[in-house]
């Protein structure tokens, strides 16, 4: 049996010079394009291609880890003001007469400075989506390396953990900012994150965690390779990078 809960095999402080199939990847991710955008759930294209949805507290460096993925400065808005975006927005992938893929950036969640009633319509519009959104088929999830799974996150991990726990929905934790924290803090935080994340692991889940860094692009190629693996066309390994190090479940007391 596979390891539900997988760290690269270079997932440790530092970038590393990117391996061919990272290329290959990022030439790939490159490739997003702006789709549309929408406030409810009924206004998104119906249900086609395989979605990846980016999900993050407010000022947990969501939009900027997607231009760093699609080495585009913007391609999804960082508003100065965290919390404004109140839409879906998705982007496609692949050859312009063929696309493979969505991104859908969502709402980012948590920040206390938005009106309650508008907070509250749009993270209901983000939990239909998870919830419902049946072409759904991964969640990459971005948590401040600096400051761990906050009870917001941990609720929005627990809310994806039924779909992904049946490996319905595929889960990769980013761990954002990792250039702000010495070796033995970005250590001690995959750590704790794997910890985290192993009490929702399954034998039937795919989940995988990687430090991020859009200033020294540390993790890009690991994030990259994860979300073409997902794309069901792709091979999720190749001779040139082995498959991530497998991490157990917490064990159940």
């Amino acid at each position: 049996m596979t390891d539900p809960v997988s760290v690269p095999p270079h997932a440790a402080p530092g970038p590393a010079a990117p391996t061919p199939e990272e290329r290959a990847a990022l030439s790939w991710t490159q490739s997003a394009r702006f789709l549309t955008t929408a406030s409810k759930l009924e206004q998104l294209p119906p249900p086609g291609l395989p979605e990846t949805a980016f999900v993050g507290r407010s000022n947990a460096g969501k939009s900027t880890a997607i231009n760093t993925l699609a080495q585009h400065r913007r391609l999804a808005f960082a508003s100065k003001t965290p919390g404004r975006t109140q839409h879906i927005n998705l982007f496609e992938l692949g050859p312009a007469d063929a696309p493979d893929a969505l991104w859908a950036d969502l709402p980012g969640y948590g920040y206390a400075a938005v009106a309650r009633d508008a907070k509250l319509r749009w993270q209901q519009v983000m939990a239909d989506y998870l919830r419902n959104r049946h072409a759904l088929a991964g969640v990459v999830m971005m948590v401040d390396s600096r400051h761990g799974f906050k009870p917001l996150d941990r609720q929005l991990l627990e809310f994806v953990s039924p779909r992904v726990g049946m490996g319905e929905v595929k889960l990769l934790v980013l761990l954002t900012k990792a250039d702000k924290l010495s070796r033995n803090e970005a250590a001690r935080s995959l750590a704790q994150a794997q910890d985290v994340l192993g009490e929702v692991a399954t034998e039937h889940s795919d989940i995988s965690i990687t430090l991020f860094s859009a200033l020294t692009r540390q993790g890009l190629g690991d994030a990259a390779c994860t979300l073409r693996a997902w794309t069901p066309t792709t091979p999720s390994t190749s001779p040139t990078n082995p498959p991530p190090i497998p991490i157990p479940p917490t064990p159940s007391t």
